[in-house]
């Protein structure tokens, strides 16, 4: 877990200083090394009694900008160390994939908090590399439904690997008349007024999803429960609301994104939370640790007025994500 000790609050906070003021992004293998020194505060601590050891990897941190030496949001839920779930797959975070030493034949089931590109753009990746893995067995894949604006989860396996799709060269893996290895199989989640769907991923995971506001796109936070370990994804959103505060509940971890500052312009806070309703959220919610994901450059230069702003509503432990950081928020 996140230490609550003072002597680790205040290394922590030192860090956070230091990459506050420094106005020019490293290059990219000087955040792995950041990465390391992030994850000392994840593991730390001895596992609880009749408790699963769940891993959040984080495979992609960063938004959708090229400029921030970052892969963009997806993350790995792992556990007793063995990959179980994707969420999110966005641009370069497959590499990540790869670096961790997961086996893309153990995931369970892909889940998506919405298809904006720097969310969901690399699961061709993915599925051509399935051929070379040797997969077997179907993988589900969970995501919002559609409006005119942007496809249902099912719509956009179909509009990528049907046989009319951008990727049709790939259709055995969708279109059920063709043999292949595995299918996959893409689900619409219509969470109904305000309550959550559940599904059991698996015989030790169960998650959970609510609707969420991202301007004019259909979204979903997404809630995984293993043992007695809870981690909340809020997913892109600027109005957390009581479904979510309820979803997000008890979670030992919440993973927030923070991709805009306190005041942000119109648009961005039409589809973003500011630093105020992140920390308003982590407090309703009684979270344990709160890790900050999805940075992008115009919060990299206020993340520690972002912490005092967070720190108003919230005392728990707080983290900004780096990628391939690992997280175990119930040690």
């Amino acid at each position: 877990m996140f230490s609550a000790s003072s002597d680790t609050n205040t290394a922590f906070r030192e860090v956070i200083d230091v990459k506050a003021k420094n106005t020019e992004r490293r290059p990219y293998f000087h955040l792995e090394c950041l990465a390391v020194l992030f994850c000392t505060f994840a593991l730390t601590g001895s596992l609880r009694a009749n408790e699963t050891a769940l891993t959040v990897q984080v495979l992609g941190s960063g938004g959708p900008e090229l400029s921030d030496q970052r892969a963009s949001t997806s993350y790995l839920i792992s556990i007793d160390d063995k990959a179980r779930v994707l969420l999110d797959t966005g641009p370069g975070s497959s590499l990540h994939f790869e670096r961790s030493g997961a086996d893309f034949n153990d995931i369970e089931a892909l889940l998506y908090s919405h298809l904006h590109i720097d969310h969901s753009a690399d699961l061709p990746a993915y599925v051509k590399a399935s051929y070379f893995s040797g997969r077997k067995h179907d993988l589900p894949i969970y995501g919002p439904s559609g409006n005119t604006m942007m496809p249902s989860t099912r719509e956009f396996v179909e509009g990528l690997f049907g046989n009319h799709g951008v990727y049709r060269y790939l259709q055995e893996y969708y279109e059920p008349k063709v043999s292949a290895a595995y299918k996959l199989k893409p689900y619409d989640i219509h969470p109904n007024q305000g309550k959550p769907s559940h599904l059991q991923l698996a015989a030790d995971i169960k998650a959970s999803a609510v609707n969420v506001p991202h301007g004019p796109i259909p979204a979903l936070a997404w809630r995984i429960d293993s043992g007695n370990c809870a981690v909340t994804f809020t997913g892109d959103t600027n109005k957390p609301g009581t479904a979510l505060t309820e979803l997000a509940g008890g979670s030992d971890l919440l993973i927030a994104h923070h991709a805009i500052p306190e005041h942000a312009g119109e648009v961005a806070s039409s589809l973003h939370m500011p630093p105020s309703l992140i920390g308003k959220l982590a407090a309703d919610a009684g979270v344990k640790q709160l890790l900050l994901s999805h940075r992008m450059r115009r919060t990299f230069n206020n993340e520690a007025e972002t912490l005092k702003i967070i720190r108003k509503y919230y005392s728990g432990p707080v983290s900004f994500a780096e990628d391939n950081a690992r997280y175990q928020p119930c040690r």
